[in-house]
């Protein structure tokens, strides 16, 4: 049976700005950047955790048609697309002003929760992400 999840996607609406953010901001790093012809196969990961990756993909074929993708990127600049990112911190407060400091702009502030400490932000096209500091 399944071992382990390898990949997740979201969608992006441009991949050279979505580096910017995701490694320049966040400071993921690049794992693959490859132009497959029909496609470019972009992912990023936690530095030293490439076992889990994050595809930057655009909405478009050959998965769907040039209408499902326009209908796909207004979901994503509204937020309303489904993709969610999760991550894990020592220290949500620090990384909080660490991204701040990057020019991140936050929908939430750090909050004490039953589970933890955790914030959100959005990506430059919507994207809702969290980071959260776990207690216990």
């Amino acid at each position: 049976m399944f071992t382990a999840i390898t990949h997740s996607q979201i969608f992006v609406l441009d991949q050279d700005q979505a580096l910017d953010f995701y490694v320049g901001k966040l400071g993921l790093e690049v794992h693959s950047d490859a132009d497959l012809g029909f496609m470019r196969w972009l992912t990023v990961n936690v530095p030293g955790a490439p076992d889990r990756q994050i595809l930057l993909s655009l909405p478009g074929g050959p998965a769907m048609s040039e209408q499902t993708a326009r209908q796909v990127r207004e979901l994503i600049t509204k937020g309303a697309a489904g993709g969610w990112l999760i991550f894990g911190t020592d220290d949500c407060r620090k990384t909080y002003e660490t991204l701040r400091d990057r020019g991140v702009e936050f929908t939430e502030e750090p909050t004490e929760r039953p589970y933890g400490i955790d914030c959100g932000l959005r990506d430059p096209f919507g994207n809702p992400i969290r980071f959260t500091q776990l207690t216990g």
